[in-house]
């Protein structure tokens, strides 16, 4: 364990910079904002868009993978949902709940972190788990909240989410790329391999300066879902990939670190969208992050150790 959490720090050392810049403000909120805007639409996106234009498409899709990390993922959004109807909450709230602990940050944090300690191998399982996340449960929460306060499912915004989102879109490209089997022209490899470079250090830096901007309020929720995504989200997929659709062991440990990553920043600007949870979101994506620093090491240091 003592080997991947030396391996880990590096990143969460990036995160804790991020945090210190924001904290004392020397990156303001504003700049925050920017810089995770410019990390989403420029080189995360291409990464991602090398990633899967190198890659074939057996890769890229594998349906017992896939299913083995929905019907963990979906076992534990009933059990987080369920949970805050026992307690009061709305059908809104405890969608969002549920949302917030199996959605993880696996965009700015899991692909290159994962990525780098685990190899390029770990690549393919990686984005099925980013794609699951974007498409499947973008979607689902989308449907309940809107659902429940519409008394109607509206397609055109979640069609509309997913086109406008530049993950989604760079991962279509490069494996439309792959199918085609399309040559790369070196200046084009080049700029993308550069601006790809970018996405690694900027993704951490801005996860840590978003976090110096929430509000560490209603710690009973944030702890809860922290240990949800923390602990019950790696065990619920490790069940189901291992025990009931007999993965490849090694892409099952990429599934369940994967799913050990903290909570996804994302779901509080979700959250904010929709008005519901924002206090105990943003939290939990604090809480999650910092007790990462332990956990993740010790669930990659047991799948892979």
């Amino acid at each position: 364990m003592i080997a991947i959490f030396l391996q880990t720090l590096p990143f969460f050392a990036l995160i804790g910079l991020g945090w210190f810049a924001g904290r004392i403000k020397f990156f303001p909120p504003q700049a925050t904002a920017y810089l995770t805007k410019f990390v989403f639409f420029f080189p995360l996106s291409a990464m991602l868009f090398q990633f899967t234009s190198t890659l074939d498409i057996e890769s890229l899709f594998d349906p017992a993978f896939v299913a083995a990390y929905v019907l963990g993922s979906v076992v534990l959004w009933l059990v987080g949902f369920g949970v805050a109807r026992t307690r009061g909450e709305p059908i809104s709230l405890a969608a969002m709940e549920a949302h917030t602990g199996m959605t993880g940050n696996t965009g700015f944090l899991g692909v290159p972190m994962l990525a780098a300690i685990l190899g390029e191998r770990a690549v393919g399982p990686i984005l099925m788990v980013l794609t699951s996340d974007l498409v499947i449960f973008a979607a689902l929460i989308t449907i309940v909240i809107t659902g429940s306060r519409q008394g109607r499912i509206a397609v055109a915004p979640i069609a509309l989410g997913l086109i406008k989102n530049p993950m989604i879109v760079s991962m279509g490209a490069g494996m439309i790329w792959s199918v085609l089997h399309l040559p790369m022209p070196q200046p084009l490899l080049q700029m993308v391999t550069i601006l790809g470079a970018a996405a690694t250090p900027g993704a951490l830096f801005a996860i840590g300066a978003t976090l110096a901007t929430l509000r560490l309020t209603r710690l009973g929720p944030a702890i809860w879902l922290s240990g949800v995504k923390l602990i019950l989200h790696p065990l619920a997929v490790a069940a189901t990939s291992l025990l009931i659709f007999g993965v490849d062991p090694f892409a099952a440990g990429v599934m369940i670190g994967a799913s050990a990553l903290p909570v996804a920043g994302n779901v509080y600007m979700l959250a904010q969208h929709y008005n519901v949870g924002t206090e105990r979101v943003s939290a939990a994506i604090f809480v999650s992050t910092a007790f990462s620093i332990l956990t993740l090491p010790f669930v990659l240091s047991w799948v892979h150790g």
